[in-house]
């Protein structure tokens, strides 16, 4: 009954941040759709002129989404919530102690209810382009091949993990703490170059069943949540145990601090 009570009260003081992690999945999934028809669909302008070559039109997606995640990051919404727009880097912060547990249950509803609103939307809008085959209604999916779904599983544990280290280890610098943004950024572009045709490059849990749910795709969804919550909660907590040796040269200033 407590824990229900700090729930409520949470909500009550809160409910600002919560809409905040909601618009995060929804920029992005919105941004990523959009982006996928125009560089990869043969209808497209723009992919025709990039020619055939996927990696080429891997690069052009990238670079919006790069631009995508720093601007929100850096945006007055992003600082305002601590821009996390994803249940596993939620799941970090919260293993390390950033943010209180009624918050972090909120964010990760907010999260999920915010991707699966912009999922079955952004199937509607469209249908006549998503369903190309490069595209597959921006769904994630692991290779078509034996074994196809431990790369992926592997592949997504690694990008997480990755992704992770460099949000604790930018944070927690004073000479790149300013730079969190951009270097995420960086990060996610060159997973969408380099990893997608491994897993999809979901990273995000909710960005994925977001897609998944509109398009009725369920196949291998689970190693979707198991290698970005997995990698990302073992992340924080191997640098939590290292920053007990070590006290921190500043403190994280977009880690969100929400008076609940």
């Amino acid at each position: 009954m407590a824990f229900a009570t700090h729930l409520v009260q949470a909500l009550r003081h809160n409910w600002r941040h919560y809409l905040v992690e909601a618009g995060g999945p929804m920029a992005f999934l919105t941004v990523s759709s959009v982006a996928s028809v125009v560089f990869h669909h043969p209808s497209s302008v723009v992919a025709r002129a990039l020619g055939p070559h996927e990696w080429v039109q891997r690069c052009g997606v990238a670079a919006v989404l790069g631009l995508l995640v720093a601007a929100m990051a850096y945006s007055p919404w992003g600082k305002r919530s601590g821009a996390h727009f994803n249940p596993a880097v939620t799941l970090g912060f919260w293993q390390l102690g950033h943010i209180r547990t009624a918050d972090a249950l909120w964010y990760v509803l907010a999260q999920f209810a915010g991707a699966l609103a912009a999922g079955f939307a952004l199937f509607r809008l469209l249908a006549p382009w998503f369903g190309y085959e490069a595209i597959h209604y921006n769904t994630t999916r692991p290779p078509a091949e034996t074994y196809g779904w431990a790369w992926a599983l592997g592949a997504e544990v690694v990008i997480s993990a990755a992704l992770m280290l460099v949000l604790l280890c930018s944070l927690h610098s004073a000479r790149f703490s300013k730079w969190t943004g951009g270097l995420v950024g960086t990060a996610l572009a060159l997973f969408v170059v380099v990893e997608s045709p491994l897993s999809g490059m979901s990273l995000n849990p909710a960005r994925t069943l977001g897609a998944a749910a509109a398009a009725g795709y369920g196949p291998h969804l689970w190693l979707y949540f198991l290698g970005p919550l997995g990698a990302m909660w073992a992340t924080a907590e191997m640098y939590r145990r290292h920053r007990r040796r070590r006290p921190p040269t500043t403190r994280p200033p977009l880690y969100p601090a929400p008076a609940a």
